[in-house]
């Protein structure tokens, strides 16, 4: 099961540690003391001109006992003129029979300073989930250029998309896949001037929850149009099996909290965050006061600049 308080910030959750483990990262031509594969999550990146990431995949793959490894971390592909997104997700998927225990996969490790999110420039990462039916996590870093197609998955437990601009094609995907043992989703939908597109109507399969009969965490963050997702949220079936609920990082204002206090009751939950909003003192304390024993994130109030709200996560 998943933990109740996993908290995801928004920017360098992947440097030191991944999925639990310590990042190591694999330098090509230099010797890496990796003292045991399967205790690790293994970094490939771009070396900032020193090799490139298909010299780093090559040497994962002649360095290490792959049969061990039980998680990666992939980035850094904007830095080399002839790989891409594509390049990487085919390789991997090629070598898949390499990796008997990958479990946790993350791609698209890459840091503001090295790209913006949105600069970030992604691919269809479906052959991932069908060339590895035991992975068990698998993290997205950046919407542009982002596919998915529908696939059945009976192994996934964790689903993640962050970026500045979801487009709204991978969120009707998501809804129709058939995610057996998905437990958490998170899915950061941005703004439409980067892609952000999905309507409400485009995230009605996955409030329904019939895909995702495990389904423990949800979140639906970052978001432009929040007030109308948690409008929806009210009232969705989903959340009546939820533990944790995540409709932060958007523009969420008074009359959105108003909509989710009017809905179906959310004291059953563990943990609502709200962080970064436009609620009002009255508004926060209201929903403070009507969820007593749940943990309540109300922190990152933020104020209007001439009446324009931001989303936390954008370029």
């Amino acid at each position: 099961m998943i933990p109740h308080d996993t908290r995801f910030d928004e920017e360098h959750q992947y440097e030191d540690t991944y999925a639990g483990l310590p990042v190591i990262e694999m330098v090509p031509h230099h010797d890496v003391e990796i003292p045991d594969a399967g205790g690790v999550a293994l970094l490939i990146s771009c070396g900032w001109g020193d090799w490139d990431l298909d010299e780093a995949f090559d040497a994962l793959l002649n360095g290490v006992d792959t049969a061990k490894v039980p998680a990666l971390v992939i980035g850094g592909w904007e830095d080399c003129y002839e790989t891409s997104s594509e390049h990487i997700v085919g390789r991997l998927a090629d070598a898949a029979a390499r990796f008997p225990g990958l479990r946790s996969l993350f791609l698209g490790a890459i840091s503001s300073d090295q790209a913006e999110i949105s600069w970030i420039q992604q691919s269809d990462v479906t052959p991932l989930l069908e060339a590895f039916p035991r992975l068990e996590r698998l993290e997205v870093r950046g919407g542009t250029g982002l596919e998915l197609r529908p696939v059945r998955h009976e192994s996934l437990r964790v689903l993640r998309f962050e970026t500045g601009g979801l487009p709204a094609e991978v969120v009707r995907a998501v809804g129709a896949c058939d995610l057996l043992a998905l437990e958490r989703l998170d899915l950061w939908l941005g703004v439409q001037h980067y892609g952000g597109n999905a309507t409400v109507a485009d995230l009605a399969p996955i409030l329904s929850g019939e895909r995702l009969p495990a389904l423990r965490h949800l979140g639906l963050q970052d978001s432009e149009i929040q007030d109308e997702i948690v409008g929806a949220v009210a009232s969705a079936p989903v959340v009546a099996r939820l533990e944790s609920l995540a409709l932060s990082m958007g523009v969420l204002t008074d009359a959105g909290a108003e909509a989710l206090l009017g809905g179906q009751p959310l004291t059953h939950l563990h943990t609502l965050d709200l962080h970064h909003h436009f609620l009002t003192d009255a508004m926060a304390a209201r929903v403070a006061e009507a969820l007593p024993g749940v943990e309540v994130d109300l922190s990152g109030r933020e104020k209007p600049v001439h009446d324009w709200r931001y989303v936390a996560v954008s370029e």
